[in-house]
């Protein structure tokens, strides 16, 4: 019966290690997002930030949308943006493209990439957590990082993130986040991929900083082991929750961004909620409570990038195939 878990969708409530994780990660981004100011400081804003903001402006003017002059307001310190990443703001999963380029590097082989792969697929297609299957890729993940140095995570995610990632943010939402930014607001990163991952991307796009999941270091060794769990549904809106009080922010005049249904109890958490690129679920709800809408992967947009609308699992399986096939070319 375990293996039709998946075809029951139910609501996952907030557990104490969801709170864990929440807290976690929010202490993590802060510290983090402290470092990137001093970063930035030193060294202005990154080149591909800029051309990021460029495109994104460029894009937006384009195609432009009825003005919502009210929002985000200028000068509202209490106010910031919370942006889901997997298909919110970059097409595909970040979790797996980071692990296409630990497999480009032989951190692990052809037969753990179909397994990990398969994991991702079976997510996507289930659209809920089986707590068995979830607990399997935890594990599966973790075994791939335990025992290496966050240091060396972190420079190989740098050129992962050129890799694969760069050229896979969406315009639409990266316009969306610059809004808040001139603004001046705080624009937040929330994902379940790895915190590391996570702030790498946020520096890259000129943002805030990140809110992750929190793998277990002792004197920057990785452990094998998580804080808490995996910053996802419960525990995302837990982590928004957790940093909101430590920034002093008014959450109902905070904005929120995700494709997913999962991420609803995030959404709920402010008074502007946005669904972008929404799965079915999610478009539902979001049409029900009068959330507003955008999709980017439609019409000349979803030609102009390359990928159908209906990304996802053939995404994962196309970048399965694809590292696989480097792999036969290498023997």
């Amino acid at each position: 019966m375990a293996a039709l878990g998946w075809l029951t969708p139910r609501r996952r409530s907030a557990t104490a290690r969801s709170v864990l994780a929440g807290e976690a990660s929010a202490e993590a981004a802060r510290k983090t997002a402290q470092t990137l100011d001093v970063i930035d400081a030193d060294a202005g804003p990154p080149a591909d930030s800029e051309e990021a903001a460029e495109a994104a402006a460029a894009e937006a003017a384009e195609e432009a949308e009825p003005a919502e002059p009210e929002f985000p307001v200028a000068g509202d310190d209490l106010a910031a943006a919370f942006f889901d990443l997997d298909n919110t703001v970059m097409q595909g999963a970040a979790i797996f493209h980071f692990g296409r380029g630990l497999y480009k590097r032989e951190f692990f082989h052809r037969r753990e990439l179909a397994r990990f792969a398969w994991q991702q697929a079976w997510f996507r297609l289930a659209g809920v957590e089986d707590p068995e299957h979830m607990q399997d890729a935890r594990d599966s993940a973790l075994s791939i990082v335990k025992g290496h140095k966050v240091s060396e995570l972190m420079a190989i995610g740098e050129e992962i993130y050129d890799e694969y990632m760069a050229e896979r943010i969406w315009p639409g939402t990266r316009a969306l986040a610059q809004a808040h930014l001139d603004a001046g607001q705080k624009v937040w990163l929330v994902t379940a991929a790895p915190v590391e991952t996570a702030t790498i991307i946020a520096r890259r796009l000129g943002l805030t900083g990140a809110l992750g999941t929190v793998a277990e270091s002792v004197d920057g060794i990785y452990t094998g082991r998580l804080v808490g769990e995996p910053l996802h549904g419960p525990a995302k809106a837990e982590a928004v929750r957790a940093l909101a009080a430590a920034e002093g922010l008014d959450l109902e005049r905070c904005a929120a961004y995700s494709d997913s249904h999962n991420d609803i109890p995030m959404l709920s958490l402010v008074g502007h909620p946005y669904a972008i690129n929404p799965d079915t679920k999610l478009r539902k709800h979001a049409r029900a409570h009068d959330w507003r809408l955008r999709d980017y992967r439609t019409g000349r947009k979803a030609v102009k990038v390359g990928v159908p609308a209906a990304a996802g699992v053939g995404a994962i399986a196309g970048g399965a195939a694809a590292a696989i096939a480097l792999h036969r070319r290498r023997k």
